[in-house]
């Protein structure tokens, strides 16, 4: 059990991160990439300035952890453990990642860029996208009612396929709503 520490600059590729809980803990300027973090519990941690790309989270548990200035590239985030699945992110680059049938109602990302991110059967429901990049991102039977999408860009969501009542768009925004329909909008 680790509480109230701060890694800063830590290389956990090289030596790992030791298997246990992590409570209120600081990860600063760490590199995690391809790193195997399986059964590791962090509730109530920042990660800053950190990369997770490719990390092997297999049943870890994220408790109202915050991702800032992280790169977090092809994360297959649905193998985290569900129990209390809680986390934000901002100015994160999480391209390639999925969250393939998790529920994260009420999730923030804030300046992100969620390129080709797939949220197919996601339950979304009064999440915020604030300012960010969504080219090419998968919703497919995904719940985005109450969600936020009003600064956000280059998203693409069919309302036939995706439960989005009470949503909420900017008029320029309105056209990723209607690319499934092969229509020009001048």
């Amino acid at each position: 059990f680790f509480e109230n520490k701060i890694f800063k600059g830590n290389n956990f590729m090289e030596e790992p991160l030791a298997k246990g809980e992590y409570a209120e803990c600081t990860f600063l300027n760490c590199l995690f990439m391809n790193s195997d973090l399986t059964s590791i519990t962090f509730v109530d941690c920042v990660f800053d300035k950190c990369d997770l790309s490719m990390a092997k989270i297999t049943n870890v548990a994220f408790r109202d952890v915050s991702f800032v200035n992280c790169k977090l590239v092809g994360l297959n985030l649905e193998e985290c453990n569900p129990f209390l699945i809680s986390f934000s992110f901002e100015e994160c680059v999480l391209n390639l990642s999925s969250f393939y049938q998790l529920k994260l109602k009420g999730i923030q990302f804030k300046s992100c860029n969620l390129q080709e991110v797939d949220f197919t059967e996601t339950v979304l429901t009064s999440a915020i996208f604030d300012n960010c990049n969504l080219s090419r991102t998968i919703f497919s039977r995904t719940n985005l009612e109450k969600a936020d999408f009003r600064t956000s860009y280059n998203y693409s969501i069919n309302p036939e396929t995706n439960r989005i009542r009470k949503a909420r768009f900017s008029r320029m925004g309105i056209a990723g709503l209607l690319d499934n329909y092969d229509i020009e909008i001048e």
